[in-house]
C-alpha cells in the first residue's frame, strides 16, 4: 500500500475546483475579469472591487479600454 500527502499522486483538481473549494471552505473568491459567464455588469464591479483593492491594471493588461 502506498500512501501520498493530499496534493500529490492521483488526479490533480481542475482550476474551477481549486476556485470552488477556496470559496466554500475559507471565503476566497478567485475570478476572472474576463469570466464570460458573468453579466457585463458582473465584470465591471469584480473591475471595479480589484482597482479598489489592488490598485488600477498596467494599461497593457486592460482589455476594454
Amino acid at each position: 500500500m502506498r500512501f501520498h500527502p493530499k496534493g500529490y499522486g492521483g488526479q490533480r483538481r481542475s482550476p474551477d475546483e481549486v476556485k470552488r473549494d477556496g470559496w466554500r471552505e475559507q471565503g476566497l473568491l478567485a475570478v476572472s475579469v474576463d469570466d464570460q459567464r458573468l453579466t457585463w455588469p458582473e465584470r465591471e464591479l469584480v473591475e471595479q472591487l480589484g482597482t479598489r483593492l489592488y490598485g488600477p491594471r498596467p494599461v497593457e493588461d486592460l482589455r476594454h479600454g
